[in-house]
């Protein structure tokens, strides 16, 4: 049964153990309004450019600062009222991520970034933001690509996020937290030159 065939015959609220049974198909399935699934196609490849490198950009910024971290890319996050949220990439506790959850709980991450697609515009700019200062994550990025790349550092603070940078792309910007880090967002799209 496809993936559609099987979201349209499901009865009731969708749950986390729902969305864990339904088959893989390269979809992200998430429970962004408790027992409402939403379901996106895979990233298309400047998405994921830029998510690779990112995530390598955040990788070494931690390994430098000495944080306890890993850096992993689309991770399940189940929140309170039964939702699940899969953030493009997350920085996590080691101690977490080396229990190999197939879960993570939202006071085992330190920062999650989305990177906006044309289809994830709504829940990456308003729902995701507010959902994921609820669970109390204390940094939240959001990379938007188009027009040009443009980095958002929003960091928690009463209860919701504060933007404490816009980086915009052919620029090098330099981050201070969740741990300093120098990068122009511009280089996380463009294709290698050989």
């Amino acid at each position: 049964m496809s993936v559609a065939a099987d979201s349209l015959s499901h009865a009731g609220p969708w749950t986390t153990a729902d969305v864990e049974a339904l088959p893989e198909n390269g979809n992200r399935h998430e429970i962004l309004t408790p027992g409402v699934l939403t379901v996106s196609p895979s990233p298309g490849t400047k998405h994921q450019r830029a998510a690779r490198r990112l995530a390598n950009v955040l990788e070494a910024a931690a390994n430098a600062a000495g944080a306890d971290v890993e850096v992993i890319e689309a991770i399940n996050v189940r929140h309170p009222d039964e939702r699940l949220t899969i953030p493009d990439i997350a920085v996590v506790d080691r101690a977490a991520a080396g229990k190999d959850p197939t879960y993570f709980a939202p006071e085992d991450l330190l920062l999650v970034v989305e990177i906006v697609s044309p289809g994830s515009k709504p829940a990456d700019r308003a729902i995701k933001p507010d959902l994921y200062a609820e669970s109390e994550i204390p940094w939240y990025w959001r990379l938007e690509l188009d027009p040009k790349p443009c980095l958002h550092v929003q960091r928690l603070g009463g209860g919701s996020y504060e933007q404490v940078a816009a980086c915009l792309g052919d620029t090098e910007h330099a981050i201070k937290g969740p741990f300093p880090c120098t990068f122009d967002p511009a280089d996380l799209t463009r294709q290698a030159v050989r």
